[in-house]
């Protein structure tokens, strides 16, 4: 697989909703290895198709994108997904 470090700035104006994602690593050690689809996105959380929810800033993801598998720190994703995504626009 190839796997990349993406430029965060760049990352932050995907949508996320229906991506895939792995838990690489968490302060809540249970949750690393959990895979699911996001199914919805709040400000601080995902909802996986499961019903899991995630907190994103606890975690380190695997996500892919563009065909692409990415590794990214959960915290650079806090915030509502339209905010991030106007964020990045500028």
């Amino acid at each position: 697989m190839n796997e990349k470090k993406l430029n965060e700035k760049k990352f932050v104006k995907y949508e996320l909703i229906g991506s895939e994602i792995e838990i690489m690593g968490s302060k809540n050690k249970s949750l690393v290895g959990v895979r699911g689809k996001i199914s919805d996105e709040t400000k601080n959380m995902f909802i996986l198709d499961d019903g899991k929810k995630i907190i994103k800033s606890q975690c380190i993801f695997k996500m892919k994108i563009n065909s692409e598998n990415i590794e990214i720190n959960g915290s650079v994703l806090v915030g509502r997904p339209e905010d991030r995504i106007k964020r990045a626009l500028k």
